[in-house]
């Protein structure tokens, strides 16, 4: 039999640097012969490793936290700690409240509160070892953080708060942990942080140059590169695209532009105007045509009129990206923006919302059609949600569903495309 307090429920939220540092603290835990289970009911104590980069979705987790079965041991960590400690001493009772990132210390809180004990351990400067997972949400997926932090100082972001500046590993710390991956049965790699762009630029290094570190490992895998930012993709472009040609790299730009106006980039201080955006597309097109181009907008910034809404759509339309990532302006704790004015009103805020989805929607399917009749190798990296259904990824990380009885996880199939909609492709095996 487990002891008490030995059996431990872990539920991580958010981007996928956080689900990586979900992985260690389960790894820690496990270690240090702590019993993780897959249920609530089954706990002696719960772990919400929390995201509160918005606040619908601090709203959701507080929401959960709330909830959480009172003869339960309730801990929180993650980023939501650092970003609005008020609402979750208002609002929750946690036993224990650790900062982002714990590595070791999750252990040292989670025997501390199953002592009875209260535990604050807030610090955010850590960067926990990279080492290999022994528990993976994903089978297939490695997910690497290349760093922690940014270098940013947007005016609406609180991330920065819990993340802190920049803390870049060494390129031979990641293509050792890359290695280390593919040989527990890996076949995709996510490197990812809060903004790969700046990868380096503390240590000496960039990202460039680790991707080139990192195709040169002699194995069968794709590589997916994380979310930059445009200011930091256009310091070093041609030596990006230039990575960006081997085989090995998922041909997917996630590169966030917020909005199409350029005094609101101004107010957002983002370091970088629309022509940068647009003129970064243009230069992987020009070298890499089938590239599969991802963006994020935020609708009704202070001070957004329709006019610089309207430039935002223009923008999209012009440039066409295959994905828009659409959210809503919401004041974020402790930002600038959080006292800028003059604000939009909600139900103008979500008409703008609508009629970017309603747009983005439209390029996604116009695009994804292009790919009808296509032939090629996926990777499956993913169960299907229904039955004997599976989820590949080609070279352009085109997510494509195939059909069969067969167990594909973690296997290259080559497949022919026969129907395409908006968010993803249907094929058949050949």
């Amino acid at each position: 039999m487990i002891e008490a307090s030995k059996r431990i429920y872990v539920r991580s939220f958010g981007c996928p640097t956080n689900l990586a540092d979900g992985e260690v603290i389960i790894d820690y835990l496990s270690e240090a012969d702590y019993e993780i289970v897959q249920k609530i009911e089954d706990a002696d104590i719960l772990i919400y490793n929390t995201c509160a980069v918005k606040t619908p979705t601090e709203n959701r987790i507080m929401n959960i936290l709330k909830n959480s079965p009172a003869n339960k041991k309730l801990i929180v960590t993650g980023c939501l700690p650092l970003i609005n400690l008020e609402r979750l001493r208002a609002e929750a009772k946690a036993d224990g409240v650790v900062g982002p990132s714990p590595g070791i210390r999750i252990v040292e809180a989670v025997s501390k509160v199953a002592s009875g004990q209260e535990v604050i351990m807030l610090e955010k400067d850590s960067k926990p070892g990279l080492y290999v997972p022994k528990v993976r949400k994903h089978k297939v997926i490695g997910i690497i953080p290349i760093n922690y932090g940014c270098l940013g100082s947007c005016s609406y972001c609180c991330v920065v708060f819990a993340r802190g500046r920049l803390r870049s590993y060494r390129v031979e710390e990641i293509v050792e942990r890359i290695k280390s991956d593919l040989a527990s049965g890996v076949k995709e790699i996510w490197l990812t942080s809060q903004d790969t762009g700046c990868y380096g630029k503390d240590i000496g290094t960039n990202l460039a140059t680790l991707l080139e570190q990192v195709c040169r490992i002699d194995e069968e895998f794709f590589v997916r590169v994380g979310m930059m930012t445009p200011n930091y993709a256009l310091e070093s472009l041609d030596e990006l695209i230039q990575g960006y040609k081997d085989e090995k790299i998922f041909k997917f730009l996630h590169l966030p532009v917020q909005s199409g106006d350029n005094e609101i980039l101004k107010k957002m201080n983002r370091l970088y105007s629309t022509e940068h955006f647009e003129e970064i597309i243009c230069h992987f097109r020009e070298k890499i045509p089938d590239i599969t181009i991802a963006t994020d907008v935020i609708c009704g910034f202070p001070g957004e009129s329709n006019k610089a809404f309207n430039k935002t759509l223009k923008l999209i339309e012009e440039t066409q990206p295959d994905i828009v990532n659409i959210s809503k302006f919401f004041p974020r704790p402790h930002t600038a923006a959080e006292k800028m004015g003059p604000r939009v009103p909600l139900r103008e805020v979500s008409e703008r919302s609508r009629k970017m989805a309603q747009l983005s929607k439209k390029i996604s399917l116009e695009k994804n059609r292009k790919w009808m009749g296509w032939g090629g190798k996926i990777l499956v990296d993913e169960k299907g949600k229904v039955s004997n259904s599976w989820i590949g990824r080609n070279f352009a990380y085109k997510p494509i569903v195939v059909r069969s009885d067969e167990i594909l996880l973690g296997k290259f199939v080559n497949v022919r495309v026969v129907k395409a909609f908006a968010t993803y492709l249907k094929a058949e095996i050949l």
